[in-house]
């Protein structure tokens, strides 16, 4: 089974135990998610199966799009709802204010990521240093928040949209924002909307799943080259594509230079190659044609 389940994932479970899930609903071997969401957050997880998951990597570096609900005057030990209260103040600021704070997080902007990540230090995720007291000094990283915007105002509770690049850590933006407010403030509550050039209006939950039948599970998947869409595209005939798929450069002059999606003149999708000075090597090969 080879495909691309756009999964609505809900608030409570682990993104793992969702893909889990799916697995055994499709039946499926081999699968892999793009990105993890944490367990009290929900919205679109894409789930790759089979061949899928050779080009999962594509996905998880793509932008990624959030309805990010706030609470203003309160802190957490992890800047979630699942963390301890550290502090409460009062919230002495309107809408007003917000808006003009808001603008200082957009463009590319530092992050320090938070201890409750999995991040890896020394081979550990960062969560297990914080589970045992230990705090590990992190460098700040570089991420760029494309839009941001104030979607509801119902004080302390604040709605924002959030259009950022991968790696960007929602809950760390919560808490800035909190911190030059002045008050403080956590995420309570998280929907990722948009993944790539995937939307969570065409996402599925898994109690949708379990009401069909197989046939009709594995009718939602989308293919493989679903994940690298926004690379172009170029068709090969057929002693071109058997030499690709062997592991030898082919000669092509039409090909922009770049990372290029490759096909066979079936409309069969055999993975990406690299173009450059006329010719395409082989960079990521499915092990069948995908039709």
């Amino acid at each position: 089974m080879n495909g691309v389940l756009l999964l609505n994932k809900p608030a409570g479970i682990s993104s793992n135990a969702a893909l889990q899930k799916a697995k055994w609903l499709l039946n499926a071997r081999k699968a892999g998610h793009t990105g993890t969401l944490d367990p009290f957050a929900d919205g679109l997880l894409p789930l790759c199966f089979g061949e899928a998951t050779k080009f999962s990597a594509y996905l998880l570096d793509a932008d990624k799009r959030y309805r990010a609900v706030l609470q203003l005057g309160v802190t957490t030990t992890t800047g979630d709802p699942e963390g301890e209260v550290t502090a409460t103040r009062d919230v002495q600021v309107d809408r007003a204010a917000i808006e003009a704070v808001l603008p200082r997080f957009s463009g590319t902007i530092e992050q320090i990521p938070p201890m409750h990540s999995a991040l890896k230090h020394q081979g550990r995720p960062l969560y297990e240093y914080a589970r045992a007291g230990i705090d590990i000094e992190r460098p700040p990283r570089s991420v760029h928040i494309r839009a941001l915007e104030l979607i509801e105002c119902d004080l302390p509770r604040v709605v924002i949209d959030v259009q950022c690049s991968a790696g960007t850590y929602i809950r760390t933006l919560a808490q800035d924002i909190g911190a030059a407010l002045g008050c403080g403030a956590h995420l309570t509550a998280l929907t990722r909307t948009a993944a790539g050039g995937f939307r969570l209006a065409l996402a599925h939950t898994l109690a949708e799943l379990e009401a069909l039948d197989a046939a009709r599970r594995r009718a939602l998947l989308l293919p493989p080259d679903a994940l690298v869409a926004h690379l172009p595209a170029r068709e090969l005939d057929d002693a071109a594509a058997a030499a690709l798929r062997q592991g030898r450069e082919v000669p092509d002059a039409s090909s922009p230079a770049g990372l290029v999606r490759v096909y066979t003149r079936t409309r069969a999708f055999i993975g990406l190659a690299d173009a450059a000075a006329g010719r395409l090597s082989p960079r990521r090969l499915t092990a069948t044609p995908q039709a």
